[in-house]
């Protein structure tokens, strides 16, 4: 069984930055593609980016040149730097990791609220 704890989330002003961590337990992260998604008040759940095991990451069109993505194997964490947040980015942001569809995990999300 894996559990993901996503930290890093609260109040930010637009235009300001924020970095989300998400540390996975087990033995499996290594071999695992990261993922952050985001889900807005009534909106459905969206891919934000994603990373391979191989380090090779993906985004959304909404968030390109703004967040990257990034992991470290030795920690079993996966990051989220976010810049030039603004108020369209509020959301609650969860950490999936998968291998396949049957070791596919989430996290139980952590509240960005972009607002001056």
């Amino acid at each position: 069984q894996v559990q993901l704890v996503e930290s890093g989330g609260g109040l930010v002003q637009p235009g300001g930055p924020l970095r989300l961590s998400c540390a996975a337990s087990g033995s499996i992260f290594r071999i695992a593609a990261m993922g952050w998604y985001r889900q807005a008040p009534g909106k459905e759940r969206e891919l934000v980016a994603s990373i391979t095991s191989g380090g090779s990451a993906n985004y959304a069109d909404s968030v390109k040149g703004r967040f990257t993505i990034s992991r470290d194997d030795a920690k079993n964490t996966v990051y989220l730097q976010m810049n030039s947040l603004n108020p369209d980015d509020t959301a609650v942001y969860y950490c999936n990791l998968r291998v396949n569809a049957a070791v596919n995990y989430w996290g139980k999300g952590t509240l960005v609220t972009v607002s001056s």
